[in-house]
């Protein structure tokens, strides 16, 4: 009776033949670990696994892959540090893989992060204010009148002068943080 073979089989059969060099087996287990990474850095920061049971996962890993994933996890925390939205769970996992060498940068980030959110608020209230004067010197007025403070031209001018002056101060936060 002839044997009936999967298509996994069949191409396992031909490519027995083809051998990868270290050099691109080295490139696929970077490439992997990175996906590792990635995927470990999604399901914290959304919420979906808590810091104990990443760390778990991690610590049951060898050692030269642990410590590769713990600095991919490092760089892309750093990098996810945002001032747009205050992510205390990427703090708590950089504090972790500092071992809570952290040198007052929370204290900092915490402090920027407040100040650019105040700023926001009182340059939105402002361009809100001149953008209803503007309306009201064209005649357009009343109650019901709500500008467009985010689709303005001089919201987005404003906005990215603070996102730019504060965005350096996280920079150097972001570089204070890879330093420790």
């Amino acid at each position: 009776m002839a044997e009936i073979k999967s298509t996994l089989e069949l191409a396992m059969e031909r490519t027995k033949k083809i051998t990868i060099s270290e050099r691109e087996k080295e490139e696929i287990r970077q490439k992997e670990l990175q996906e590792k990474a990635k995927g470990l850095f999604h399901r914290y920061r959304e919420g979906h696994v808590p810091l104990n049971e990443l760390q778990k996962e991690i610590e049951r890993m060898d050692g030269k892959t642990s410590a590769l994933v713990k600095e991919l996890l490092l760089s892309r925390w750093i990098d996810g540090l945002s001032l747009r939205d205050q992510d205390e769970r990427l703090i708590k996992g950089i504090e972790w893989l500092k071992d809570g060498r952290m040198e007052g940068v929370r204290e900092r980030f915490h402090h920027l992060f407040f100040q650019y959110q105040e700023e926001v608020q009182k340059a939105k209230h402002d361009v809100r204010t001149r953008l209803e004067e503007d309306l009201r010197r064209e005649g357009i007025e009343g109650s019901a009148i709500e500008p467009n403070v985010e689709g303005s031209s001089l919201w987005r001018e404003t906005f990215e002068k603070l996102d730019h002056l504060h965005g350096e101060k996280l920079e150097k936060i972001r570089k204070e943080l890879r330093d420790l």
